[in-house]
């Protein structure tokens, strides 16, 4: 079976070819511009991968799953009700299906990574944004109208970085736009006080390009200020985990995105502050893990996207 993956992310898409086993068998790499010239790009791409048996879309939320429409994503400025699944079914004449990003990762990852044989895990996107996917008694679960999950709406503290257009939210701690904030505050305080700035920021005319990445890389340098942040991300991490865990009792929670890279700058205060905030018994059922795709699981998510779509069609028949 061929299959046609979609991923959509804030900074990059691409467009992958593979099989329902997850395995990827060519990719082209989009870099995310106006909605016009992306779509573009996308569509460029899947006519030059096909023919193919069915074609599945992982986006950030909120989305319109069951009409295949995109809804005014935070990351995705611009996309306000893009009805892209109809767009590839009218233009290319194959079937076409739209999943939550974090619920597309969710099911990858129980399916073929780190969750494997769970019967209720959540998946952390932790990247541009922060979103859940949730598997709950062996099946996805996307909610009454396919946005359950949207754990970065959280709200962890009164004050904070903004995230999901909300002030001290799980997504406004635990994101690449989220801890840029906390760094941008931390080196503006230090200038404020005419101290220099740390190793990601000497000058206040490098603050528009401080990045989670320049942080990751300062703090493993031994910068105080970096790795401080990174911390502090790391227990507000913890604390949002804590919630899901409680709530969902899930046997693993996967972390993508960020978390993997820099699990070593982040496991250790969040394991503490799970251990402070968590019920201890479900706590001590739950694994925290990396995803095991890294920064592929967004291509394989797009995959699984698309091999339910063709396992639905071929049930249909």
């Amino acid at each position: 079976m061929k299959l046609i993956g979609i991923d959509i992310g804030g900074t990059k898409c691409s467009v992958v070819t593979g099989d329902e086993t997850g395995r990827v068998t060519g990719k082209v790499k989009i870099e995310t511009k106006g909605v016009k010239e992306t779509l573009k790009s996308i569509f460029d791409a899947v006519r030059a991968a096909l023919p193919a048996d069915a074609v599945g879309i992982s986006c950030g939320g909120p989305l319109d799953e069951k009409n295949g429409v995109i809804l005014s994503p935070p990351n995705l400025p611009g996309w306000d009700r893009i009805p892209i699944c109809d767009m590839i079914e009218n233009g290319f004449g194959i079937k076409c299906a739209i999943k939550n990003d974090a619920d597309a990762c969710a099911v990858a990852e129980w399916k073929y990574g780190a969750g494997k044989g769970c019967d209720n895990m959540v998946f952390l996107t932790f990247g541009t944004g922060m979103g859940a996917g949730l598997i709950i008694n062996g099946a996805p679960y996307s909610g009454a109208n396919g946005n359950a999950g949207e754990a970065g709406h959280i709200r962890l503290a009164a004050r904070g970085p903004v995230g999901y257009r909300k002030a001290g939210s799980f997504e406004g701690f635990c994101s690449g736009g989220g801890i840029k904030q906390l760094g941008v505050s931390a080196a503006k305080k230090l200038f404020s006080k005419g101290a220099s700035g740390p190793l990601f920021c000497k000058t206040e005319d490098e603050l528009p390009s401080i990045t989670a990445k320049s942080i990751a890389e300062a703090a493993y340098k031994g910068d105080k200020t970096a790795t401080d942040i990174y911390k502090k991300s790391a227990r507000y991490l913890g604390a949002g985990i804590s919630v899901i865990i409680d709530l969902l009792n899930p046997e693993a929670v996967v972390i993508g995105g960020i978390y993997p890279r820099c699990e070593d700058l982040l496991r250790g205060e969040m394991t503490k502050a799970i251990k402070k905030e968590a019920l201890s018994f479900s706590a001590s059922a739950c694994r925290i893990v990396p995803a095991y795709f890294k920064d592929g699981i967004g291509d394989v998510a797009a995959l699984s996207a698309a091999a339910f779509l063709a396992e639905r069609i071929a049930g249909e028949k």
